[in-house]
């Protein structure tokens, strides 16, 4: 049993099909364009092998173009002339389908006069007019989102300002909401530049609000701009490992009791009990700073903020 388009069945449906396919009735074959990692039952994954289908190189596509031009079910009666460097544009801008790639050739043929000499000349200006805009293979919903919004972290964080700008644009390209790639600015600022740069989550914030109120296609420049400071600036996961570390803590031990002299009095006669009984107010001392105990007596001598070199 051979099924297309297999993620369009529901989970239900998916169900139904699993007895069968345990007891041998049916060979199921399904065919997908999503992950079926995420779209497909656990269950028939796993009684399933899986396999990729690349897409066609520009080389594949540019020989079938050929091809189409020399077949007698082809267009081989349109007398066409065309340069391979033109071939290969539509190749290029197909994105690895074919009948992309076919269906403009044949528009270009179909649409050009026949010259003088008895054939039909595609030029690469021609050829522009009847091929698709270049869409980078990308589904806002779909396995290539979480690809490619991957690729633009990764990118910032890793210091890398042209790759960040090519994934922001190749996400803008395929539709993704501007105020998510945004928000996505604002926890790297946070994550992984922090203290070695604390700025940046103010610019990544206001470039989030300038986005909410301005809208594309303005707002490419406005996420450009911060994809740009934020790939190119130094970078500290102090804070975020700090509090990761802590959160771990708090859930998985016996902390103790917070330190009576730095509780809050705030009804008449608990000082008796010693809330805030002995606390250091450190604006009365030199440097504004004085030393006393803020940890659990549990907890002395844990550090949770390790300072880096780049802070």
């Amino acid at each position: 049993m051979f099924i297309d388009e297999i993620h369009r069945f529901n989970k239900l449906q998916q169900d139904a099909l699993l007895p069968f396919v345990e007891d041998g009735t049916v060979i199921l074959i399904g065919a997908t364009t999503e992950n079926p990692y995420f779209e497909v039952n656990k269950a028939l994954i796993s009684r399933s092998m899986i396999f990729k289908l690349e897409p066609l190189t520009t080389e594949d596509i540019f020989k079938v173009l050929k091809m189409s031009l020399e077949r007698e079910d082809g267009l081989k009666s349109f007398q066409v002339k065309v340069e391979d460097e033109t071939l290969q544009k539509i190749a290029e801008v197909s994105s690895g389908d074919v009948r992309t790639a076919l269906n403009g050739l044949e528009v270009a043929v179909l649409t050009t006069k026949v010259e003088s000499d008895g054939y039909v000349h595609i030029t690469n200006e021609i050829a522009k007019d009847c091929i698709r805009k270049r869409k980078a293979i990308f589904d806002k919903n779909g396995d290539s989102h979480y690809d490619n919004i991957s690729a633009f972290i990764k990118s910032m964080r890793g210091s890398d300002p042209d790759a960040a700008v090519f994934y922001l644009a190749r996400a803008l390209n395929g539709g993704e909401d501007p105020v998510f790639l945004a928000r996505r600015m604002v926890i790297l600022a946070a994550e992984d530049v922090g203290m070695a740069n604390p700025n940046a989550l103010v610019l990544a914030t206001s470039a989030m609000q300038a986005v909410t109120m301005v809208g594309m296609p303005e707002a490419r420049i406005i996420l450009s701009e911060a994809a740009v400071y934020l790939a190119t600036s130094k970078k500290s996961n102090a804070s975020y490992l700090a509090i990761n570390k802590a959160l771990e803590d708090v859930a998985n031990k016996d902390t103790g009791e917070i330190p009576m002299h730095i509780r809050n009095a705030p009804a008449e006669g608990m000082e008796q009990f010693g809330y805030g009984d002995g606390y250091k107010y450190p604006h009365d001392y030199p440097g504004h700073v004085v030393e006393q105990q803020y940890l659990p007596d549990k907890m002395l001598g844990t550090k949770y903020y390790i300072k880096d070199d780049t802070v």
